[in-house]
């Protein structure tokens, strides 16, 4: 694991105190824990998650694809 420093602001800092607090958990694991979810939405709507939606679809792609550009 490596250990980074970062520069928060007084009222991030307050906050998470709060956090700490109420969750009885370090400061270190609710950080972790916060740019894990950051990352995963990060990935979810950059288009992570769109690669094998037609995988279950009926549908040849190349022809879907012909047929909409034949309607231009």
């Amino acid at each position: 694991m490596s250990r980074i420093l970062i520069d928060l602001p007084d009222a991030q800092v307050e906050a998470l105190a709060v956090v700490v607090e109420t969750e009885h958990r370090s400061r270190a694991a609710i950080i972790r824990d916060a740019i894990d979810a950051y990352i995963a939405n990060h990935k979810q709507a950059h288009g992570a998650e769109v690669f094998g939606l037609w995988k279950s679809k009926k549908v040849d792609g190349l022809e879907y694809q012909q047929e909409l550009r034949a309607e231009w």
